[in-house]
């Protein structure tokens, strides 16, 4: 039985018991006891064990089927859907043992969200320890420190020190992990570095030199940012970042079980072509994040069209979805039928370049999500407003992903995903709205782990309200118009109700 289906059983045992005790509170508020003497005590004392023996059972009862309820609407006292997932998807024994401190808040909390998740399969042995009082428990499984969950499944044993059920899930899936997949990075063309955690966002446009979004903005400036967040949340994933240059002439490492190259500044030589050909055809695993001004090298683009994408020139501009006021900020709602981008909410790419799929022989490509049909593609982003006239309006793919055989390809088929911005799972946007769930499921689906339950590691961000154009203009025209509009003609029919 999953774990969903006995969670609706307990809610019915649940259920059932309650009514059973409302039905017996009622019969006994009706039931008359006749008779005289001893026969009478013995029916009371008859009823009032039957009472009794009706309460335990239901008590009983309602113990081995608890059911939780969690009223609130950000469900806080529930486990978080993605470690729930992790959880009833366990096809072993997993043991967890969690070290806590009774005083601290945030520790017992996360006691009750662990309990809860150790009822959603039998799989999961959860056990609870007060390091305080039993220091020898913790002095046996090495832990030193208060709210460390310790997971032990067959082959592996993880520590992670976290109040968070989702960090504790994470380490169930490092644990169950029979061997750490590598994801390689690529270097030598000034692509975003894995070892930069630089998050600070410059913008350039029209209106001057500005640290934020106001008033728009014509470029984004990030030489100096990488991939340092991307790199912490693959490896919480556990596996294993790698870097790997291209440009000294040497094949991918056969270790490599994906290839990531996230923003190169420098075109490729067309040895490196070959070596990604070379690559793919052993069916290998590539996603290319492109900016709207980096030059494709022809042999490059030859091996790209060849494999399912194409990589147009120019920058997007959408007037219609974009992030805050910036049209060439590109948010997306919509996206096609994909496992990368299965249930994935709001995301925004800071200067896009259009992305084709190519249709060719033992290929499948898939264009992952698009502009809207109103948006048009420019060749200069800081005067963009001059090409508006000319250009021409319709719906461009900004990102492609394709799996299958090249020629002279053997063995099993290649997987291939290319973004038209790399500027989205830099360390300035990979935490916000799905940003980093588009990025960590493309991974994801390069190494064949898309059937899996999907997981983004927390990643701390300051709070914030992240507005659409189309949201925006609606909240101006509710607080601006309509609302004072609404007064002031109440106030005009109360004037003229007066006067007559």
């Amino acid at each position: 039985m999953s774990g969903e289906q006995s969670e609706w059983l307990d809610a019915l045992w649940f259920a059932a018991c309650v009514a059973a005790l409302v039905v017996l509170f009622a019969a006994a508020l009706r039931l008359r006891v006749y008779g005289a003497g001893w026969r009478r005590w013995a029916l009371r004392l008859g009823v009032i064990a039957v009472a009794v023996a009706a309460v335990l059972a239901a008590n009983i009862a309602v113990y081995r089927h608890d059911a939780h309820l969690d009223f609130t609407r950000e469900g806080a006292f529930t486990p978080s859907r993605e470690a729930a997932d992790i959880v009833r998807s366990l096809q072993e024994p997993v043991q967890l043992v969690y070290f806590y401190q009774k005083e601290n808040a945030a520790g017992r909390a996360a006691v009750t969200m662990l309990e809860l998740l150790g009822r959603l399969n039998p799989l999961l042995s959860v056990e609870i320890v007060d390091i305080d009082r039993n220091p020898a428990r913790a002095g046996a499984f090495g832990v030193q420190l208060y709210n460390t969950a310790v997971i032990v499944a067959a082959t592996h044993r993880v520590q992670v020190v976290s109040t968070d059920d989702r960090e504790v899930a994470l380490g169930i899936l490092r644990a169950l992990r029979r061997r750490q997949p590598v994801v390689c990075f690529a270097t030598g063309h000034g692509e975003y570095d894995i070892d930069n955690f630089e998050f600070h966002t410059h913008f350039e446009g029209a209106q001057g030199h500005s640290h934020n979004s106001e008033g728009g903005a014509g470029v984004v400036q990030m030489e100096q940012h990488g991939l340092g967040r991307l790199r912490r949340a693959v490896e919480k994933l556990g596996l294993s970042p790698r870097k790997v240059e291209l440009a000294t002439g040497r094949p991918v490492p056969a270790e490599c079980d994906a290839l990531v190259d996230a923003n190169p500044r420098t075109p490729h030589a067309p040895p490196e072509a070959h070596i990604l050909g070379r690559y793919l055809r052993a069916g290998g695993s590539y996603m290319l994040l492109v900016e709207p001004d980096f030059a494709v090298e022809p042999a490059l683009a030859g091996l790209l069209a060849e494999a399912g994408a194409r990589i147009g020139a120019g920058v997007i501009v959408d007037p219609v979805d974009h992030y805050f006021t910036d049209e060439q900020m590109i948010a997306v709602t919509r996206y096609a039928n994909h496992p990368v981008t299965r249930s994935q909410a709001l995301s925004f790419y800071p200067g896009a370049r259009p992305v084709e799929p190519v249709t060719g022989s033992g290929v499948k490509a898939t264009a992952l999500f698009a502009s809207s049909p109103k948006s048009y593609v420019v060749s200069d982003r800081a005067h963009f407003r001059e090409e508006t006239a000319t250009a021409e309006r319709r719906s461009y793919p900004m990102a492609v992903a394709a799996e299958g055989k090249l020629p002279g390809g053997d063995g099993r088929p290649f997987r291939l995903m290319v973004v038209g911005d790399a500027d989205f799972a830099s360390n300035s946007f990979f935490p916000y709205l799905a940003n980093a769930d588009i990025a960590l499921a493309g991974i994801s689906w390069l190494l064949r782990e898309d059937r899996l339950p999907t997981l983004k590691p927390p990643v701390e961000v300051l709070p914030q309200v992240t507005l659409t154009n189309a949201q925006v203009r609606w909240i101006f025209i509710l607080t601006v118009i309509l609302l004072p509009g609404a007064v002031a003609l109440t106030g005009i029919g109360v004037w003229l109700w007066r006067r007559r």
